[in-house]
């Protein structure tokens, strides 16, 4: 499938700005977008593990997974957490593309990475048929191409509950009544091609029957899915580490200067083969955190392992394509500047790896808590 959308076609989308609907459409029509969705429900009932390769594969190929990864994952918090009702309803349309479930809504302007101090909250009416909510959200991407949104708001004010993390709810957002109803949405232009936004809610009314789960225990929900989100995205940077150190190896054999291949220089064939290197070690940590989510054992040091090393190790290999190409890579032809700014991303989102450092420092060595 990803042969069918070679790199002009990603080139040209990054050019104009434009989301990759044909893409999308034939994602869709495979049943990949509905991978870890159960078979009862229309999905196609995969493993993790094997989730993970086809992330990777939509990168290694030279696309970008982002405007599809969203939907592999997001909707594990409705699988996890929601109604029979929910799922019935809403699973199967996502699995056959009938719905798109592509916008998840937790970031916000002055909260961050710290997500219980976030400041949007959904009130619940006295007759209790609806919520209002209000707030704002930023960088919140492909609400134009989705019929629906996961949100994380606060349901019970901070000076009522006992810890920061209680008191926030899940709700499955209609955004085809939303907007322009209490939603406004503001594009936000960054350094990729990623359709993201800012949101702006106003009043927003929502059924009471949009919320996922038990009032006040979304932030756990929330948490259920961040390892497979971080495993996923490891995958995608293995895939961008192997795109660039293939690259990079084939311009080293053919680029000739000097009268001779320029991979024959020490200087440029060793830190190919390190990042090489550095790319398929954390490959094995990806495997080895995928393997135990997939067996519902622990992972959340795995996991958060996997992202690290997976992030450092495709931008490693990004800045050794770019030495590689010398100033050819600058040209958007080459397609390695596109990558490269794609692959950065990946150390601040969907979470920092100084942030990781400190999960690990923390959880996993013992250390004092260090924010």
């Amino acid at each position: 499938m990803c042969a069918d959308f070679p790199d002009s076609y990603w080139r040209e989308l990054d050019a104009k700005r434009e989301y990759p609907e044909a893409f999308i459409r034939a994602m869709t029509g495979s049943g990949y977008l509905g991978a870890l969705i159960p078979e009862e429900y229309g999905g196609l009932g995969l493993s993790l593990t094997e989730t993970t390769i086809i992330l990777e594969e939509i990168n290694r190929s030279g696309g970008n997974a982002q405007p599809a990864h969203a939907q592999v994952y997001v909707m594990g918090t409705m699988l996890r957490h929601g109604s029979e009702e929910q799922k019935r309803e809403y699973l199967p349309k996502i699995a056959s593309g009938e719905l798109r479930l592509q916008a998840f809504g937790v970031t916000e302007p002055e909260a961050g990475t710290d997500t219980t101090s976030l400041r949007t909250t959904a009130r619940r009416s006295p007759d209790g048929d609806h919520y209002v909510v209000n707030g704002r959200k930023i960088y919140i991407s492909r609400v134009q191409h989705s019929d629906l949104m996961i949100l994380l708001a606060r349901t019970t004010p901070l000076d009522q509950v006992q810890r920061k993390s209680e008191g926030l709810s899940v709700f499955l957002i209609d955004l085809r009544e939303a907007a322009g109803n209490g939603l406004t949405v503001k594009p936000r232009r960054v350094m990729i091609n990623n359709e993201t936004n800012e949101l702006v809610f106003e009043d927003l009314r929502i059924p009471a029957s949009s919320l996922i789960g038990e009032e006040g225990r979304g932030f756990r929900y929330i948490l259920d899915g961040m390892n497979a989100e971080r495993i996923l995205i490891a995958a995608e940077c293995v895939g961008n580490g192997r795109w660039f150190v293939d690259k990079a190896t084939h311009r080293a054999t053919e680029r000739v200067v000097f009268g001779r291949p320029i991979g024959q220089n020490q200087g440029i064939q060793f830190p190919i083969a390190r990042a090489h290197i550095s790319v398929e070690a954390a490959d094995l940590m990806r495997f080895r955190a995928a393997s135990l989510f997939d067996r519902g054992e622990p992972c959340g040091a795995e996991a958060n392992m996997a992202l690290l090393l997976a992030a450092d190790a495709s931008w490693e290999a990004a800045n050794v394509a770019v030495q590689t190409f010398g100033g050819y890579s600058y040209d958007a032809e080459y397609d390695v500047e596109r990558k490269f700014r794609e692959t950065r991303l990946y150390q601040v989102a969907p979470i920092s790896t100084n942030l990781i450092l400190s999960y690990v420092g923390e959880h996993v060595l013992g250390l004092p808590r260090s924010f």
